[in-house]
C-alpha cells in the first residue's frame, strides 16, 4: 500500500484503543468492550485523487450504520509543521499539510515527518465522547457508627 497506513496508525498515532485492525488503508477499532459501537479512521481526500489532508473519523453502530463523522484537518493540529517549515512551505500554498502517495517507490512513506500528537489528542477527545470510560465500581460503603462516648472525669469536677 502506498500510504504505508499500518506503520501510519502504529507508529505516528500510537492509539491506545482496545482492539483495532488495519483493513486497506482504514483502521477499525472497539474502543470499549462489549460495545457495539466501532470506530473507522481512514485518510480524507482532498479534490485531487491521492492526495489527502487529514483524517476521518466515524462511529458505526452495526444496525444503523454511521451514527457521526468527523475530519481532522492536519494543519489544525501541527501534524506536518515541522516537515513544512523546513520546505518554506505556507498555509494556502500547494503541498501544505497534504500527503500524497504519487510516488509508491519512494524511499520514505508520504507521511514521513509526521508529528501525531495533536490528532491523538483530538482522537482521545473524540473517542472518550463516544465512547466514555467504563465505571470503575467501588467497594461498598461502610455504615456509618455512632462514635463511642468516652467516659472519665470532667474537667469541672477536678
Amino acid at each position: 500500500m502506498a500510504l504505508h497506513a499500518q506503520q501510519f496508525f502504529d507508529d505516528v498515532l500510537e492509539l491506545p484503543h482496545y482492539q483495532y485492525a488495519i483493513v486497506g488503508d482504514a483502521l477499525y477499532a472497539a474502543p470499549q468492550p462489549n460495545s457495539v459501537l466501532r470506530l473507522r479512521i481512514d485518510f480524507a481526500s482532498t479534490i485531487r485523487h491521492g492526495e489527502y489532508d487529514g483524517l476521518r473519523l466515524r462511529v458505526i453502530h452495526p444496525e444503523q450504520g454511521v451514527l457521526d463523522t468527523a475530519i481532522l484537518r492536519f494543519a489544525d493540529h501541527g501534524t506536518f509543521a515541522r516537515r513544512d517549515a523546513a520546505r518554506d512551505l505556507v498555509p494556502g500554498r500547494d503541498g501544505y499539510a497534504v500527503i500524497r502517495d504519487w510516488h509508491p517507490h519512494s524511499s520514505q512513506p508520504p507521511w514521513h515527518g509526521a508529528d501525531g500528537t495533536g490528532l491523538r489528542t483530538a482522537i482521545e477527545q473524540y473517542t472518550h465522547f463516544w465512547f466514555p470510560p467504563l465505571a470503575v465500581s467501588r467497594p461498598a460503603a461502610r455504615p456509618v457508627t455512632q462514635p463511642t462516648r468516652l467516659t472519665g472525669a470532667s474537667p469541672r469536677s477536678r
